[in-house]
């Protein structure tokens, strides 16, 4: 392909008072022609201008802007040429589509470009239009299915600390230096993730941090882009909806850690997904382990686990050692913090940075935030929506519980349907008490969701407590909190950050579990608490016991029962 010019500068526009982030203000255009002679296929349908130039690409006929190449994409239910009309009044410069597509759009007299796949080709073509923004930047891709925000989020304290100018995309933010700009998916299509990355040059980003999902990496969404690091944090049973097999999961994911995606890669092999993913690795990799595996490069040590934070050594090879924190609770979140600090190491921050920026990182949005309106037990939200992030998140939980763990939980509609009963499953046996509820119901009907989560308990021990159906989610909080005595914790996973509760048609209404928790909260303590375990109208699957033996009474042993929080620590 022809050579797009300078690009995008870095610092090159002052900053201005409600600048639409999402593409760059200023491109250098490029010749038509020239993307014409890279595809090898003609210009075809409306009049050529030899002198045509591109200014951007959207897949999206609803935001063209003039000098845009319009892709014309088929959808689930319809092909985008059909918009190619729409598109060339909005003032796009060309179209690129399918021969399907060709032939839909006619009569839309704008000039064609078709190609078998036009989607598989879309990432680089956008790169090549502003310019190749991910060469100018430091990038840093996080995949895995848990941990991913987490894990991204501290990344990006690292890199504050060691002086760089950030920009993100992930499943909570968008955010380019201080601006943020609301996330619609993990990660964007490819047309949206060039223009991003082109904005963040432009407002003078260094360093860029990427969340990538399986499904970005099958579709195409992060091509033409290539990683200076690629991280791994692990692989479970999710999106079994998109892919049909965990093999077919783990190979996507694999994909990233290959030239043509990213140049090193930082893996967990306290995962058994990451030790394969190590050796079938086609980059040079760096290994880490949390659980101080000595065959790692880089291991935790010393790890004392806390109710707000845990602490631990980091030790690398040729004897590298450094005192680390993290202010999130839990082991899962010693692994999080190792991998952002190696794979900070790898893209050039010093260890005293990287351990110093992600330890002082604060709680990232919905992953094991805390609710606190004084009550006398503890009360979370968290994103866990998988088997393995319920349980992995129950376990990290009891140690620090001295009476009984509730956790409220449901099961998203339209979705993978196979981890309903395991995610119930999980919950029963490393849960107190279960509360089962809608999550985003979607098209399906809440109270199916919740009967085939409900088949899951048959493969569990749900001895330990009480298993309550309340397919109201409002209800649900409020059941949990009524229940809670002082020493429980009550935590409300799956959803997270989010802010909306989606249901048919696309309908999706303001909810927020941190919201709902913090007003359930509220009420309790202000009507004061009520009969102990008291009953509800909530359908009962297994009766709560008469009187409660806590698992654990005691806090983590080697964790200081008074003394500095590590979130008044950060705050010094």
């Amino acid at each position: 392909m022809p050579a797009p010019g300078d690009g995008p500068k870095r610092g090159s526009l002052p900053a201005v008072p409600n600048r639409d982030l999402r593409r760059p203000a200023e491109v250098r255009p490029q010749p038509l022609t020239g993307l014409a002679g890279f595809l090898a296929v003609p210009l075809t349908g409306g009049p050529s201008d030899p002198e045509a130039t591109l200014t951007g690409v959207t897949h999206d006929s609803r935001a063209v802007r003039p000098g845009d190449l319009y892709a014309g994409l088929q959808g689930e239910h319809v092909h985008g040429a059909a918009f190619a009309a729409q598109a060339a009044k909005a003032g796009a410069a060309a179209l690129l589509t399918d021969p399907a597509g060709a032939a839909l759009a006619a009569d839309s007299g704008l000039p064609t470009l078709v190609v078998a796949d036009p989607r598989g080709r879309l990432g680089e073509i956008a790169a090549w239009v502003y310019g190749r923004p991910a060469e100018h930047l430091t990038m840093y891709g996080v995949t895995g299915t848990n941990g991913k925000t987490t894990t991204a989020y501290l990344l990006d304290g690292g890199l504050r600390a060691g002086g760089g100018v950030t920009g993100m995309i992930g499943t909570v933010e968008t955010r380019i230096g201080e601006e943020v700009v609301p996330s619609v998916r993990t990660t964007p299509e490819a047309t949206d993730v060039q223009a991003l990355l082109a904005s963040m040059l432009e407002s003078g980003v260094t360093d860029a941090v990427m969340e990538v999902s399986s499904h970005a990496l099958a579709l195409g969404r992060v091509d033409g882009t290539v990683y200076d690091v690629a991280l791994f944090t692990n692989l479970s049973q999710d999106h079994l909806d998109f892919h049909p097999s965990m093999e077919d999961y783990f190979r996507t994911k694999a994909d990233l850690f290959t030239p043509r995606r990213s140049r090193i890669g930082v893996i967990d092999v306290d995962d058994a997904y990451g030790r394969r993913l190590a050796k079938l690795a086609s980059v040079p990799v760096l290994t880490v382990s949390a659980t101080g595996d000595p065959d790692a490069d880089w291991r935790a040590e010393n790890v004392e686990l806390g109710p707000d934070g845990s602490r631990f050594t980091v030790v690398g090879p040729d004897g590298h050692k450094a005192e680390a924190r993290v202010c999130l609770a839990g082991p899962f979140n010693v692994s999080n913090a190792l991998l952002a600090i190696v794979a900070l190491t790898a893209g050039g921050v010093s260890l005293d940075d990287a351990v110093e920026g992600v330890g002082r990182t604060p709680g990232v949005p919905g992953r094991m935030e805390r609710v606190d309106v004084g009550q006398p037990f503890e009360a979370v939200v968290d994103f866990a929506h998988t088997p393995d992030a319920v349980e992995t998140l129950l376990r990290a939980l009891r140690p620090v519980t001295s009476g009984e763990l509730t956790i409220v939980l449901g099961a998203g509609g339209d979705r993978d349907r196979a981890k309903r009963p395991l995610m119930a499953s999980a919950a029963a046996r490393f849960a107190d008490v279960v509360v089962l509820t809608s999550d985003n119901p979607r098209s399906e009907d809440p109270n199916t969701i919740l009967d085939e989560m409900l088949a899951g308990l048959r493969e569990a021990d749900a001895s330990r407590g009480a298993v309550l159906v309340e397919p109201d989610r409002v209800a649900a909080i409020a059941l949990a909190v009524d229940r809670a005595a002082s020493g429980d914790t009550v935590v409300i996973a799956g959803k997270g950050h989010e802010q909306g509760q989606e249901f048919a048609n696309g309908i999706k209404h303001p909810f927020d579990d941190r919201v709902e928790l913090r007003a359930a909260l509220a009420r309790t303590m202000h009507a004061g608490p009520a009969s102990p375990k008291q009953s509800t109208d909530a359908r009962i699957v297994t009766p709560a016991p008469s009187t409660h033996t806590p698992t654990s009474e005691t806090p983590n042993p080697g964790v200081p029962a008074t003394g500095t929080s590590c979130a008044e620590e950060t705050n010094q």
